[in-house]
């Protein structure tokens, strides 16, 4: 299962973020995001934790939800699919005239 978590402090390391999801069972990946379009490499503030399975990644969500990394209050949702498309993984969205209403739409 891959979790979404957001309101990272960008001194969040990825060795932190995996040893407090081990609490809740095993870990298979974890990802902080990073500026790398512009040049930065400076974190975004959020990042994804993969578990296992699915059980221990819902233990997780509710274990960690509202809890504080680094002086912030993180939070968690478990992250949508990604597609294949053109050789790329990439999150479906729903197409909208206004940008601010773009909504991450789930693959069957």
């Amino acid at each position: 299962m891959n979790i979404y978590i957001g309101n990272l402090s960008l001194e969040t390391t990825e060795d932190e973020l995996r040893e407090a999801f081990n609490v809740y069972g095993e870990v298979n990946s974890v990802i902080i995001m990073n500026d790398k379009y512009i040049g930065s490499g400076q974190t975004t503030g959020y990042g994804f934790v993969e578990m296992t399975s699915k059980s221990e990644g819902i233990a997780a969500i509710a274990g960690m939800h509202g809890k504080k990394v680094r002086d912030h209050r993180i939070s968690l949702v478990e992250a949508l699919p990604l597609t294949e498309k053109n050789g790329k993984r990439s999150f479906i969205r729903k197409s909208s005239r206004s940008s601010r209403s773009r909504q991450r739409q789930q693959v069957n």
